[in-house]
């Protein structure tokens, strides 16, 4: 594809925590709305290597690149970047003491710079769109889990980013909430967002992503379309992992 179709590209990235290696050298690039999902088991390096991608963790060494640039030689401030590559996390990380609507206004306020009003505007356009307007008064402890993780999805797509992260979404939610989550993240892969999703709903993974990458043990074990990786994978392992879900579909 075109260059400037390519958003990302992760080059040899490592990653060590004290004597454990976690990633052992991860290659792969995304391009401009590619979703992305991330397969694996448990311990395999998949929400290591999402933090490193937004440099929640430092990678030991190698290289992420952003539209071209090494994002470490270019955002000296961090925050800048993570503007343009925004994070949902496993467990919200709502502001416990701001309303709905403020948490969703405070990053444009105070790293994008944009007047009140405006970052507003652009809040509420996104809570509607993850079905949470109503709520706008609200204190995250009055929430379902479920609601909480779609404010978490409007708060990061108020700052407009090109490629949005996310780390295991569903993965604390009851399972009747899973599906709204989910119903929001199939809407936004629809709509052309550039996605890179570590999640263990691999009908999801099959259904949304338009490439698959398996991890195992800090690899890259395989990366392929939803269509090899779920029916034809190449890998042992992966076709070891992925099993059970094949059995029950």
């Amino acid at each position: 594809m075109e260059q400037d179709k390519r958003i990302l590209q992760i080059t040899n990235l490592r990653k060590n925590f004290g004597d454990r290696e976690i990633l052992k050298g991860i290659d792969f690039s995304v391009d401009k709305g590619d979703v992305v999902c991330i397969i694996g088991p448990s311990g395999s390096g998949k929400s290591t290597l999402i933090r490193c991608i937004n440099f929640l963790e430092t990678p030991t060494s190698g290289d992420i690149y952003f539209k071209g640039e090494n994002v470490l030689a270019k955002y000296n401030d961090l925050s800048l970047y993570r503007t343009k590559v925004g994070m949902v996390f496993q467990q919200f990380n709502l502001f416990s003491n701001m309303s709905v609507l403020e948490n969703c206004m405070v990053g444009q306020t105070r790293v994008l710079r944009k007047d009140k009003e405006s970052a507003r505007q652009t809040a509420m356009k996104y809570l509607y769109y993850v079905g949470m307007a109503d709520y706008i008064n609200a204190k995250p402890h009055q929430l379902s889990g479920g609601q909480k993780q779609r404010v978490a999805i409007a708060r990061a797509m108020a700052l407009e980013p090109e490629v949005l992260l996310l780390d295991e979404p569903t993965s604390a939610l009851d399972s009747e909430m899973v599906g709204e989550v989910l119903s929001v993240m199939r809407e936004l892969a629809e709509a052309g967002l550039t996605m890179i999703v570590v999640t263990h709903e691999m009908a999801f993974a099959r259904e949304a992503a338009s490439k698959v990458i398996f991890i195992d043990q800090g690899v890259i074990a395989e990366e392929a379309t939803p269509e090899v990786i779920f029916k034809n994978p190449a890998n042992p392992r992966t076709r070891e992992f992925l099993s059970r879900f094949n059995q029950n579909n």
